[in-house]
């Protein structure tokens, strides 16, 4: 069985052209308004989600915040509002990419291989990466802080991974951008800072004082343990 992408649009049309495109490889689940989106996922087991904002009754920051306090599934928000705002929430509230309409269907066929392909990454041969009081495990894109796990989104583990692997390097905010979501995305380095936020609230036992994920003032980021 194909897995399933469910897609979140209250326009009919956009939703049957992204069936269209990827029912060749996928399941594609269709719904037009905000009612029922949880139960629908825990029904359908969607391998990830493409999810419009302005939609009626709940609009898709509330949608995508809800998924978040559950689940870790992809998420592609798709709207068009264009404004970098916009997309710097999305990303804050946990979306893994962003387009705007109008939008070429075969961008978007390939935004949604390139998600999924980041998110199941791990190749069962990467070894966990051990830090005092951190665990990073690669093939099961698990984190555990003392001992107890911690639930990353896809691209909240592919940030902490990449700067945890090369323990000390800095990265500049369009390094980061550029390995994490890729060379076409179309936002900008505030993305970065969103996530390292929401990463430091998970990860640290005091976020302004961090452990793990330092700021290196005018360049960006480095990963480097201190307790």
């Amino acid at each position: 069985m194909s897995d399933i992408i469910l897609v979140v649009d209250d326009d009919k049309n956009i939703c049957e052209l992204i069936k269209m495109y990827l029912e060749d490889e996928f399941n594609v689940e269709i719904a037009h308004d905000g009612t029922g989106i949880t139960e629908t996922i825990r029904k359908t087991s969607p391998v990830l989600v493409i999810l419009d904002i302005m939609l009626p009754v709940k609009n898709g920051w509330e949608l995508c915040r809800e998924i978040r306090e559950e689940w870790d599934i992809p998420i592609i928000m798709l709207t068009a509002k264009g404004e970098e705002t916009d997309k710097v929430l999305g990303l804050e509230l946990g979306a893994d990419d962003y387009i705007t309409k109008p939008f070429s269907p075969r961008e978007l066929t390939a935004r949604v291989k390139a998600v999924l392909r980041r998110s199941r990454s791990g190749d069962g041969k990467a070894q966990a990466l051990r830090f005092p009081g951190l665990v990073l495990d690669p093939e099961s894109r698990q984190a555990k802080i003392n001992g107890k796990s911690i639930e990353l989104t896809p691209k909240e583990f592919e940030l902490i991974l990449l700067m945890a692997s090369n323990p000390g390097r800095v990265f500049s905010r369009e390094s980061l951008l550029d390995k994490v979501w890729g060379y076409d995305f179309d936002g900008d380095t505030r993305a970065v800072d969103s996530q390292v936020k929401r990463l430091r609230k998970k990860l640290e036992a005091s976020p302004d004082s961090p452990s793990y994920i330092h700021t290196v003032w005018g360049i960006g980021y480095k990963f480097e343990v201190q307790q």
